[in-house]
């Protein structure tokens, strides 16, 4: 099992920018496909964006296509997700998980497929 922590949540006006960040420990982290997921007030979590191990493929929920991106550093065992253009519905709790495989073209997009999950970081966009 990896631990994963998330930071750099916050409170941004609308079309403001954050960058999330995920620190892993625990178990190799370039064993690991990357994702980010949210869950916003009364709703379900919902995929972001996933990220394959070496970091060579990346995948998107079609609403932050173009908005946020996905990028790992494995020297530094950390996952980002940089958003951009806030709107006031990115409002959420924003998960890390991670998803251990053997494949280096694997891009879970699905809850199920990720073992470990963050606690979350809160991200409130203002109109």
């Amino acid at each position: 099992q990896v631990q994963l922590k998330e930071s750099g949540g916050g409170l941004v006006q609308a079309g403001g920018s954050l960058r999330l960040s995920c620190a892993a420990s625990g178990r190799t982290f370039s064993s690991y496909a990357m994702g980010w997921f949210r869950q916003a007030p009364g709703k379900e979590r919902e995929f972001v964006a996933a990220i394959t191990r070496s970091g060579g493929t990346t995948e998107y929920a079609d609403s932050m296509k173009g908005r946020f991106t996905i990028s790992r550093d494995n020297a530094k065992n950390t996952v980002y997700l940089q958003m951009n253009s806030l709107k006031p519905e990115d409002t959420a709790v924003y998960y890390c998980a991670a998803a251990g495989t053997y494949y280096y073209d694997y891009v879970p997009t699905t809850s199920p497929e990720f073992g470990s999950w963050g606690q979350g970081t809160q991200v409130t966009v203002s109109s």
